[in-house]
């Protein structure tokens, strides 16, 4: 402390503490050059705001931006399509243990019955896979949505195998109009119970910006145990989504408007014009563009006496790759996905630059599939399909039920997959783990197999035997080398 500290502390020892304090915190604070505010850190913003209240009150414009974007900016639109295929591609497969063989039978008779017909949606249009498809993209495009689980009741719906359907809505059709229910806190429609935790969700009956609304706009208040929230996690107590292409729009904005004015530039450079001068103003004809329309490759066109032409300097284009590859990347960046898959430029990519951009983006599809689309969405489905048994009599049977991401497409099947044989052989991973890996379900590919035997054997086929391993690493030794060129 220095002499005035001390004195403010001896005369005032609460101003004096104060003081001190705030002189520790600062001492602190410029331990990092980050935290310092000065000219370099000018203009940053750092709101110590929670989670959910980080997007409180701008999540509809950042919505609204954010489908406009995907409807007329050809990368956003592809960033949602990368995404969406990586994710769910074909669809995310449910598959069935259980320790007898009728039971599996029958659970598996149900889903492709149920969860993988139009019946399982409340339009009679998407089954399971196209569900899951249009819940990815709306998570991508809106940072969330909601699925409603809608009751049936089996005497007027008799062609469904369980009694209920699923609507999908998007978030627009919560009540943000609502602020409480009892002791409940209701923030932008969705209801925390004392604990924080969602009780409910105050749902519209209609889109609010539909053409022509056929009900009343009163909301109603929707249990969580009837609704599936989707959303992505990103920090502790959040319980919101925003669009994913939140970090990037600046930059998609801004490449946008230089990609148009480029475009405009090089239009201005194809022309190349002629400007003609008169020495004498009463020689200018009245009309001033006779002669001049027949002008052509290889044309002589004679201009009127005291007439000279000059030509026109078009401005060139220059640096237009270099700059949107740039931004491009910063873009595929904050997406989560490859430069190459967003922007489908494969210049100077070799298979090794491929596989490892394709390993980090599988990870993070792996963590999204996990997350979204088998803890989220699966988990639920689950959850409304085994209430679904118990309301036809059949919730004592018993049966676990997993999910099965789409295929993983190789980059070169040669090289992966001797890689994937030496792992199991060395006892580094199961061919089960293997085969899921791929999208492929075990069970289904063993019954195959004992089928395709079974049918060899009947037909006098000889059963196929597996390549050598020495050809195999003469392939390898084949394709390094052509790495290496």
């Amino acid at each position: 402390m220095n002499p005035l500290d001390r004195l403010v502390l001896f005369f005032s020892p609460e101003a004096g503490a104060r003081r001190v304090a705030a002189r520790a915190r600062a001492a602190t604070l410029m331990n990092y050059d980050a935290a310092s505010r000065g000219r370099r850190t000018y203009g940053w913003k750092a709101p110590g705001t929670a989670a959910d209240a980080a997007a409180y009150g701008s999540r509809q414009r950042l919505r609204n931006l954010s489908r406009d974007m995907i409807r007329n900016r050809p990368y956003a639109a592809r960033g949602r399509d990368v995404v969406v295929a990586n994710v769910v591609g074909e669809g995310i497969v449910p598959s069935v243990t259980a320790a007898d063989e009728a039971t599996k039978r029958q659970i598996e008779a149900l889903i492709a019955a149920h969860l993988l017909t139009p019946a399982v949606d409340a339009l009679g249009e998407y089954d399971l896979y196209e569900i899951q498809s249009i819940v990815m993209s709306a998570v991508f495009s809106d940072g969330e949505v909601l699925l409603r689980r809608r009751v049936r009741n089996m005497r007027y719906e008799p062609g469904l195998a369980l009694p209920f359907q699923v609507e999908l809505l998007e978030v627009d059709q919560l009540d943000t109009t609502v602020q409480s229910w009892g002791q409940n806190l209701v923030e932008e429609g969705v209801e925390y119970g004392p604990t924080g935790a969602v009780e409910a969700y105050h749902i519209l009956p209609e889109h609010p910006g539909a053409v022509r609304h056929r009900r009343r706009q009163e909301s109603t208040r929707v249990h969580w145990s009837d609704i599936i929230h989707v959303r992505r996690f990103d920090r502790p107590g959040q319980l919101r989504g925003v669009p994913w292409l939140a970090p990037a729009m600046m930059t998609l904005g801004e490449l946008s408007d230089y990609q148009e004015a480029q475009i405009l530039k090089q239009r201005m450079a194809s022309l190349l014009a002629g400007v003609v001068k008169y020495e004498d103003p009463e020689m200018r004809p009245k009309d001033v563009s006779a002669g001049l329309e027949d002008l052509g490759p290889g044309a002589l066109v004679h201009l009127p006496a005291g007439a000279d032409v000059s030509w026109t300097d078009p401005p060139s284009v220059e640096g237009y790759d270099e700059f949107m590859r740039r931004g491009l990347s910063a873009v595929a960046v904050a997406l989560g996905v490859t430069y190459e898959s967003l922007a489908g430029d494969l210049k100077n990519v070799n298979f090794s630059s491929a596989r490892m951009g394709r390993n980090e983006m599988d990870r993070l599809v792996r963590m999204w599939q996990r997350n979204l689309m088998i803890g989220q969405l699966g988990a639920g489905l689950e959850r409304w399909f085994r209430d679904g048994l118990r309301m036809r009599g059949l919730g004592n049977l018993a049966f676990g039920l997993g999910w099965t991401p789409p295929r993983r497409i190789l980059i070169d099947p040669t090289r992966e997959i001797p890689a994937m044989i030496e792992e199991m052989d060395a006892g580094l991973s199961s061919r089960q783990r293997t085969q899921r890996e791929l999208g492929r379900d075990p069970d289904t590919i063993r019954a195959e197999r004992v089928e395709d035997e079974k049918k060899d054997r009947e037909a006098g086929l000889a059963p196929v035997a597996p390549a050598p391993q020495a050809n195999r690493n003469q392939n390898e030794g084949n394709d390094d080398a052509e790495d290496r060129q």
